[in-house]
């Protein structure tokens, strides 16, 4: 649910109807009362508010939610052409730094780290510009936990870009719900690890493949406006 809101109703005064969740949550067979525990707990943590207009319940993120989603956002729609292009690296000093000054930085070992040059480094690290790195220092940087999964959601989705029919054959319901699945499955793996400037990534790295399936079938079906859902 948080990857549909996040999807469909990022903006501030974007709203989905109550009829309208309850179809994509059909179409994606999730069960009703499983929905509704789903939606009490996301109001209980201030991610969504509802509110009553008639008989119809209307729901959208809070100005928390929507922050959150913002931040993630970034990171979830960004093509791989809009991935940083330049690195760094840094060398931490024998104190450990504090964990928000290492957010976006990747471990490479020890006191090592790798990170895109648009973020700041720890103050007082020794930091050095990255120019051509080799692929046994790509291949360590790869986050191998995630290497099965990585390889389930490209196949997946490789499998959806032969088979699903064109945009215009889908209803604005049908287009909600893949793209709430798509971009489900995607964030769930990819904001587990930092983002990996564009230089250090092998062009065959599965992360790197299903990102580039990711984008494209996100941009193949365009997210349809909600109204368009109620309508159809």
């Amino acid at each position: 649910m948080i990857s549909l809101f996040g999807d469909l109703a990022r903006r501030k005064g974007d709203i989905i109807d109550g009829p309208v969740l309850s179809a994509i949550m059909a179409e994606m067979d999730v069960r009703p009362e499983a929905a509704r525990v789903a939606l009490h707990r996301l109001r209980k943590d201030n991610w969504i508010a509802s509110e009553k207009q008639g008989r119809i319940s209307r729901h959208s993120l809070t100005p928390d939610g929507r922050s959150q989603a913002d931040d993630a956002s970034a990171r979830i729609y960004a093509t791989p052409d809009e991935l940083c292009q330049g690195w760094q690296m840094v060398l931490l000093s024998g104190v450990a730094a504090e964990a928000d000054d290492l957010n976006g930085f990747t471990q490479v070992n020890g006191r090592v780290y790798v990170g895109p040059s648009d973020i700041e480094p720890p103050q007082d690290a020794f930091v050095t510009t990255g120019n051509t790195a080799p692929d046994w220092l790509k291949t360590e940087l790869e986050p191998a936990t995630l290497e099965q999964a990585y390889a389930q959601l490209q196949a997946a989705l490789e499998h959806a870009a032969q088979h699903l029919p064109a945009h215009e054959s889908l209803s604005p319901l049908q287009v909600a719900t893949l793209r709430c699945l798509i971009v489900h499955n995607w964030r769930r793996l990819a904001l587990k690890h930092p983002a990996l400037p564009k230089p250090l990534m092998r062009n065959d790295w599965v992360g790197l493949k299903s990102h580039v399936l990711v984008a494209d079938l996100l941009a193949q079906y365009p997210r349809p406006d909600p109204s368009m859902i109620a309508a159809a």
